[in-house]
């Protein structure tokens, strides 16, 4: 028998055909992804291929965090955005995109940086998160507003030619947290940002990509997130590797 679609418009049903025809997402995982609200920190080299991906997989809601504007040094990487975005601020230039990708999906712009401050706010009305910042105090600050609003938090960092990813659902049985695999942040100085150290553009498509991926699992209901395992990418030598972490006792 057929699984009903019946809160999907006909054009719908044919835009998901591939998703929907797929046991682990079918008619209710499809329906799920519609209603879902998706925050991603950051229009950048990661939040721009993850955002183009959820917004093509049909996620109802994506929010888009980021106060800078489009520069042409972008556009190496950052793929939401195009020559013609240059000066505009990053939540319009990828509002705007994600619009042209898919007419079905709400996109809620942002234009502000994330603190301390506004971080619970922010972050209150969506289901799942997504960082893509670009420093270490940025993704720590995400990670304890998400702990707190006990929403699912796909994390991720690159560099140069090597990237990583996990999920953070602390607040969930004796799951790992942020501090669990990150204790305490790098000296400063130690890693360099990617206009100091320069970074290949496809990296960052490749674990965007790998983000997008986790969220669609996490609000579907399908396949094993990244919880507690840091999946490390190493693009020089092709390579994939999973480190488990745990929490820490005390």
């Amino acid at each position: 028998m057929k699984e009903a679609t019946d809160d999907l418009a006909p054009d719908e049903i044919e835009r998901y055909a591939r998703h929907i025809v797929l046991p682990e997402i079918g008619g209710a995982g499809q329906r799920r992804l519609k209603r879902a609200r998706v925050l991603i920190l950051g229009a950048g080299g990661l939040g721009s291929p993850a955002a183009l991906y959820l917004a093509a997989a049909g996620i109802g809601t994506l929010g888009i965090v980021d106060d800078d504007v489009v520069a042409l040094s972008n556009l190496q990487r950052q793929i939401v955005h195009a020559t013609d975005d240059i000066g505009l601020a990053k939540v319009e230039s990828a509002a705007k995109a994600l619009r042209r990708v898919n007419p079905h999906v709400a996109v809620e712009p942002h234009r502000l940086r994330l603190s301390e401050e506004n971080a619970d706010q922010v972050l209150a009305s969506y289901d799942v998160v997504l960082d893509g910042s670009d420093n270490f105090a940025a993704r720590a600050l995400l990670a304890e507003a998400c702990e707190r609003a006990e929403k699912p938090l796909v994390t991720a960092a690159v560099g140069r030619f090597d990237g990583s990813v996990t999920v953070l659902k602390p607040y969930e049985g004796d799951n790992p947290r942020f501090a669990d695999l990150f204790p305490s942040p790098p000296p400063e100085g130690l890693v360099p940002s990617c206009a100091e150290a320069g970074i290949v553009g496809a990296l960052t498509g490749v674990i965007g990509c790998i983000q997008a991926l986790e969220a669609i699992k996490l609000v579907a209901g399908f396949g094993e997130p990244l919880i507690g395992r840091l999946l490390l990418y190493d693009a020089l030598a092709q390579r994939f590797e999973t480190i488990r972490y745990k929490r820490r006792k005390g």
